[in-house]
């Protein structure tokens, strides 16, 4: 009995011990990836990234980096059937993240840019919200779902414009009372959602200056649906009052960075 209980601890001492190596081995693997990545040799990074993680399929770190070095490859835009493959293994390998951390939110927000950056509005918006029913004070997240409301409601109201031969410049409202009812039913929800969603974004951060500037857009272009011209004035003055208070954002920003500058360099300069 004593042999038998024996021979099973020794086997117990190995399973620790190739357990060990096993994790030092993943551990070596991630850090010859994080050295990749420095580099932007990000093919090599995922080949080390995969061994880390086959290693130590449990090593959340090695799975995160795995997952960005694929999301470093993704070109915005480029649709091509490799670069579309990269974005899903990327999705694929965060998703793996969020099944060890659901609220992982390096892992939230990649799946939600990964969808924003592939203009699939919907679930980006998804996934956006459920970043901010994690973090509520991400600005960010905020600001992206009013660019999603707005990417959304513009194509149609464009279109809409240009079919009843209105160039940029005419005022408003939409003169077609058919065609304004059938946006306003179908987009002033969604404008009304997104500029709610910069308003978020600007009390959490007042000096978001790109919140600011779809927050104008939003409401310059909703002004096309009101009743009135009276209505359309009124929206288009709030609009202007956006642009105003995005350039002076702008402008106190840019003589902030400037006067860090000038003290990093007074800071510098020998006595």
């Amino acid at each position: 009995m004593m042999r038998k209980l024996s021979l099973v601890v020794a086997l117990a001492a190995l399973t620790v011990l190739a357990t060990g190596c096993q994790k030092l081995k993943a551990r070596d693997e991630l850090n010859k990836g994080v050295q990749a990545f420095k580099n932007a040799q990000y093919p090599v990074a995922v080949e080390h990234f995969k061994t880390a993680v086959e290693l130590d399929p449990a090593f959340p770190t090695a799975r995160l980096y795995l997952a960005t070095a694929y999301m470093q490859q993704y070109i915005p835009g480029a649709d091509s059937k490799e670069n579309n493959q990269m974005a899903d293994a990327a999705k694929e390998q965060f998703m793996k993240v969020l099944e060890q951390d659901p609220k992982n939110e390096v892992g939230i927000a990649s799946v939600a840019s990964l969808y924003l950056n592939q203009k699939k509005w919907d679930e980006a918006q998804q996934w956006y919200e459920k970043l901010v029913a994690i973090n509520p004070k991400n600005a960010d997240a905020y600001y992206s779902i009013g660019f999603i409301a707005w990417s959304k409601w513009y194509p149609a109201y464009g279109a809409a414009r240009v079919n009843l031969g209105m160039k940029q410049e005419d005022p408003g409202p939409i003169k077609d009372k058919k065609v304004k009812a059938e946006l306003k039913e179908k987009f002033l929800p969604v404008i009304n959602n997104g500029l709610a969603a910069l308003d978020k974004a600007l009390e959490i951060n007042p000096e978001y200056d790109d919140a600011m500037a779809y927050e104008n857009l939003l409401v310059r272009e909703r002004a096309d649906l009101m009743d009135t011209p009276e209505e359309y004035k009124k929206q288009v003055e709030i609009a202007d009052n956006w642009v105003q208070k995005a350039l002076a954002t702008k402008k106190l920003k840019a003589e902030k960075k400037a006067s860090q500058n000038a003290g990093g360099i007074v800071a510098d300069t020998p006595k």
